[in-house]
């Protein structure tokens, strides 16, 4: 299945116990607290874990994602009636309408193809008001990071609500020297059920998305390589966090 932890209600619920409130999330939060931003978008919002934390401070929040199985799991959690949620993608963005924009837990690295990325950021410039700021996360293919999505090294145990144990794995099925990686992630439930779920992300350079940011209305103001806020290079989280502010106008 593709993206199948957004998608399968069953997955769904493993990806939520899977995935608890974490350093990158203490981050985000930090990060909206920096300048006043009233209205503010979560792209790729999952199961609106960050979204309803930062609806809950005060925030317009809208989470938006094209899998509704996720979107699902968001309005059943406590403080999701503050969000607004939308099934949908970039393109469903009305213009000038967020003072701050994030992408959270990698969303930019599963916008693969060079026009789908330049496109989704050209999308973002036009929903921002100028001024207004775009976070997110990539991972630094630097770091190379799919090296250990192996079934040996990821092999893990997932614990559910009701204490049932999920054994996960990752299998590495390509890996190009364009920095796009295919995987796939497997999920045995003690049922005897076997799920699996498909995708493929871009490990962009540092410099790639400057480029790209660059060309679609957005000055960079700081490039982090750790949730701790260290230097590009300097952290093993091998991050790189991207902090950057809409111009006037996209220069192509």
């Amino acid at each position: 299945m593709w993206h199948g932890e957004f998608r399968d209600p069953r997955l769904v619920e493993v990806y939520d116990a899977e995935c608890p409130w974490g350093w990158d999330d203490d981050f985000f939060m930090a990060v909206l607290a920096e300048r006043t931003a009233p209205r503010v978008l979560d792209l790729g919002c999952g199961t609106g874990r960050l979204a309803i934390a930062m609806a809950a401070t005060g925030h317009q929040v809208t989470g938006v994602d094209p899998a509704r199985a996720a979107l699902d799991a968001a309005r059943r959690k406590p403080g999701a009636a503050r969000v607004r949620w939308i099934e949908g993608s970039v393109e469903t963005l009305p213009a000038n309408s967020f003072d701050a924009a994030f992408l959270t837990s990698h969303v930019s690295q599963f916008i693969v193809g060079d026009e789908e990325w330049s496109a989704a950021l050209h999308a973002l410039r036009r929903a921002l008001v100028t001024g207004g700021r775009l976070v997110f996360d990539s991972r630094d293919p630097a770091s190379r990071h799919w090296e250990k999505w192996n079934p040996e090294d990821s092999r893990r145990s997932i614990v559910l609500d009701d204490g049932a144990v999920v054994t996960a794995w990752s299998e590495v099925t390509s890996a190009g020297a364009d920095g796009v990686v295919s995987f796939t992630q497997h999920y045995r439930f003690s049922d005897g059920q076997h799920l699996t779920s498909s995708a493929a992300m871009r490990f962009r350079t540092e410099e790639d998305l400057r480029d790209s940011l660059w060309t679609a209305g957005f000055r960079v103001d700081r490039i982090y390589g750790g949730w701790g806020r260290e230097p590009v290079g300097l952290s093993e989280d091998g991050e790189l966090i991207v902090i950057a502010n809409a111009e006037i106008s996209p220069r192509s």
